[in-house]
């Protein structure tokens, strides 16, 4: 039996492949939601925070962290409540300067609308959200400025990327030719020594289990880091999944084009995988058909339903 929610105050709206979850916090003047989802969800994520809402204004948004999945939505709730939007220190004056490069988005041919930041926070700062104070936590390994949410009285975390219930996600730095498989590491362990009774992920349900999904991850990790090549060809296969969910259906010389905005970017990319981009591309396109997640259609990958 599933221990009982801990905080009625705190209310997660779970989203799918393109959009991180939204975390919603209701305070007594209103409420922060923590996360965005992405731009092409847009509607969706204003009708399900609207909804969820119930009347009450939306005064702030908090990110974990700038990928596309998770602030794709911040410039259209920023628009529609002027709320105020809190980002981790790390990629501000990327945000600033609007710089896509350094916040990853043309590397990874993802969109986000352009928003200007109001705040800044760092590790160890103290957050006070749904009525408690959450301690903010590096959580280096996924992206090099992403941080987790800990509120030590309920035992809950927001662990954005760096745990979900069976696995994490891409270990970004690593694409760029830096580490990030130590620093996953480091805040898989950070995890384990808090010993959450929940935890939130930035994908997923909130589960209560957290020692085996803990294990699982350290064993992915290990996985990964004892052949780098496998976390490079699981990183494009991701972007490229992602990039025909978005669009539904892609041709060939389409598909190319993204994989080649990453080889061209990620130093990692090149690093472990072919030179030879179209053949690249064809070989991803090929696993993704082979695993179910998308199948050809008069010329064109077209994405899994459902």
């Amino acid at each position: 039996m599933s221990p009982t929610w801990p905080c009625p105050a705190l209310r997660v709206i779970e989203r799918g492949w393109l959009s991180s979850n939204n975390v919603l916090c209701f305070d007594e003047d209103g409420a922060t939601v923590v996360d965005t989802g992405y731009v092409t969800d847009g509607d969706q994520t204003v009708r399900l925070i609207d909804a969820a809402l119930e009347g009450r204004p939306l005064r702030r948004i908090v990110n974990t962290h700038l990928h596309s999945d998770h602030a794709g939505g911040n410039a259209i709730l920023q628009a529609r409540h002027g709320c105020a939007i809190w980002i981790p220190l790390g990629e501000h004056e990327a945000v600033a300067e609007w710089d896509e490069d350094r916040l990853s988005y043309r590397a990874t041919s993802q969109l986000c609308p352009r928003f200007m930041h109001d705040h800044i926070f760092q590790p160890h700062d103290t957050l006070r959200l749904a009525g408690e104070d959450w301690t903010v936590l590096p959580a280096m390994g996924h992206d090099h400025a992403m941080v987790m949410l800990w509120c030590e009285r309920l035992g809950v975390l927001v662990s954005a990327d760096a745990l979900w219930q069976q696995s994490f996600g891409v270990i970004f730095p690593e694409l760029a030719g830096v580490s990030g498989f130590a620093e996953q590491g480091a805040t898989l362990d950070l995890i384990a020594d808090l010993d959450p009774r929940w935890v939130i992920p930035g994908h997923g349900a909130p589960f209560h289990e957290v020692a085996p999904s803990l294990a699982a991850a350290r064993s992915r990790l290990q996985w990964l880091q004892e052949e780098p090549r496998r976390h490079t060809d699981h990183a494009l296969k991701v972007l490229l999944a992602f990039k025909l969910l978005e669009a539904r259906h892609m041709s060939l010389a389409d598909l190319t084009t993204v994989v080649q905005a990453s080889h061209d970017a990620m130093p990692g990319v090149r690093a472990h995988l072919s030179d030879d981009v179209a053949a690249l591309t064809a070989s991803l396109a090929a696993q993704l058909v082979r695993t179910g997640v998308a199948s050809w259609q008069d010329g064109r990958l077209v994405a899994r339903k459902g």
